[in-house]
């Protein structure tokens, strides 16, 4: 048996904790009516998922399934926001090692340059919304756009540029060409 001092170790749990927001919800619902047998009105304002996790509670979390000694060595609880859409289109596009960056490197073996509109990211940042995939679903949405391109492109001579733009994203239809 190995010995492991967990002391200075700082555990981070992360996961979208379906039907959590529920629960909060539930605890969270104002009520105006007084009285056993007065009706209960639910407040017609609907908060959003980040709003609601910013109120979550350990009785939340034992209510959701979690054990109360697995909660209590979890001592500080930080919900994180949802991804909106400009989050999504620096996520396609800043970071050293972005999408985009990583399919206009392949692209360049190739010696052809690509080229993503700013109406194209915007496009599939919607579209990862729509699907509630977030930043995991950006990479399907990329390579559905450039997958025939890139089966076809050792055999496109002369080929100089490839274009997506919004309707190659919203209306499914192939990248410009540029030879």
């Amino acid at each position: 048996m190995v010995k492991l001092d967990t002391s200075k170790i700082l555990f981070i749990c992360g996961g979208a904790f379906a039907g959590l927001d529920k629960i909060i919800d539930k605890r969270t619902q104002t009520s105006t009516s007084i009285g056993f047998n007065a009706k209960v009105e639910k407040d017609e304002k609907q908060q959003s998922l980040s709003e609601l996790f910013r109120q979550v509670e350990p009785d939340d979390l034992m209510k959701f399934g979690l054990i109360p000694e697995f909660i209590g060595r979890l001592p500080m609880i930080a919900p994180l926001s949802e991804l909106d859409e400009d989050a999504l289109i620096q996520i396609l596009t800043k970071p050293k090692n972005a999408l985009i960056k990583q399919y206009q490197a392949l692209f360049e073996l190739e010696k052809v340059e690509l080229d993503f509109t700013p109406e194209a990211l915007k496009a599939m940042a919607k579209k990862a919304l729509e699907r509630k995939t977030g930043a995991r679903g950006l990479r399907s949405i990329v390579e559905a756009v450039l997958l025939d391109t890139m089966y076809d492109l050792p055999s496109l001579e002369n080929l100089q540029k490839v274009i997506v733009d919004e309707s190659t994203i919203v209306d499914n239809l192939a990248p410009k060409l540029e030879y």
